[in-house]
C-alpha cells in the first residue's frame, strides 16, 4: 500500500490521528526534506526510517520504491507542509504506483488553498486551482488565461514576489478585481487580507509580507454583473 499522508501547513496540531497512526504503520516514509519531517515525527513519537523523496530525485528512486511497494511493503509519502502532490512531489510517484497496480491510498487533510479560498469571502462553488506561476518563461500567458477565467482563481507565491505578482495580476485583470492575500495559514500570525488587487499591492508595498502566501482572485465578471452593481 502507498499511502499519501497530509502534514500540517501550520499548526502541528493539525495533525490527524489517522495520519500519525498509518505513519507509526508503515515501514517506511518517503520525505521532501529529512529536516524538516524529522521535527515532525519527534512531535508526535514516530520512529519509522525516513528516506528523501522530491523533486530533484524522484524519477531516479520511483522505479525503486515502486518495486518495494510490490514485494510487500508499506510506504507513506509526506510533503514538508499540506497534501503531496498539491504542488508538491507526489504525482509522478502516485501514477507509477497505479501503473503497477499498487493500491494508493490519500489520507483527508491540510490543503493550504482551502482555508484561503473560503477566507476569502469570494465566491467558491466553482474555482481554478493555479498554483505556482512560471517564474519567467511563460508566466505572461498564464496571467492573460487566468484574468479572463470567470472562477475565483487560486495562485501560490512567496513573500518576496508578492508585490510583484499582485502588480501583474492588477494590469491584466484590472486594478479593481477583488482579491484576497492569506499567510502563515494556521500559525500564530495568520492573517487575511481583502480588496481591490490595487489596494493590496499598496498594502504589501507598505507593509512586507513575511510566510508562505496564497493569493484568491475574484473571476471575470460579465458586462450585466458590472452594470448590476
Amino acid at each position: 500500500m502507498l499511502y499519501i499522508v497530509p502534514t500540517p501547513v501550520g499548526n502541528l496540531q493539525d495533525m490527524t490521528f489517522r495520519a500519525i497512526e498509518v505513519l507509526k504503520s508503515v515501514d517506511l516514509i518517503l520525505a521532501e526534506d529529512t529536516r524538516t519531517s524529522g521535527v515532525l515525527l519527534k512531535h508526535f513519537d514516530i520512529h519509522t526510517p525516513l528516506k528523501s523523496h522530491h523533486k530533484f530525485n524522484e524519477h531516479e528512486t520511483t522505479a525503486d520504491i515502486v518495486e518495494r511497494l510490490k514485494a510487500g511493503a508499506n510506504i507513506a509519502l509526506i510533503s514538508d507542509a499540506g497534501t503531496p502532490a498539491i504542488s508538491d512531489p507526489g504525482f509522478f510517484l502516485v501514477r507509477a504506483a497505479a501503473e503497477a497496480d499498487v493500491e494508493v491510498q490519500c489520507l483527508p487533510g491540510a490543503t493550504a488553498f482551502v482555508p484561503a479560498l473560503v477566507d476569502s469571502g469570494l465566491p467558491n462553488n466553482h474555482f481554478y486551482f493555479e498554483g505556482f506561476l512560471p517564474q519567467k518563461k511563460g508566466r505572461q500567458t498564464r496571467l492573460t488565461c487566468l484574468a479572463a477565467l470567470d472562477e475565483t482563481f487560486i495562485i501560490y507565491e512567496s513573500p518576496f514576489r508578492l508585490v510583484k505578482t499582485l502588480e501583474q495580476l492588477a494590469a491584466v485583470c484590472g486594478e479593481e478585481r477583488k482579491a484576497s492575500v492569506t499567510r502563515e495559514i494556521s500559525k500564530v500570525h495568520e492573517e487575511t487580507v481583502r480588496g481591490s488587487l490595487a489596494e493590496l499591492s499598496c498594502h504589501f508595498k507598505q507593509t512586507p509580507p513575511k510566510g508562505e502566501i496564497v493569493i484568491i482572485v475574484e473571476g471575470q465578471k460579465s458586462k450585466a454583473e458590472r452594470e448590476d452593481e
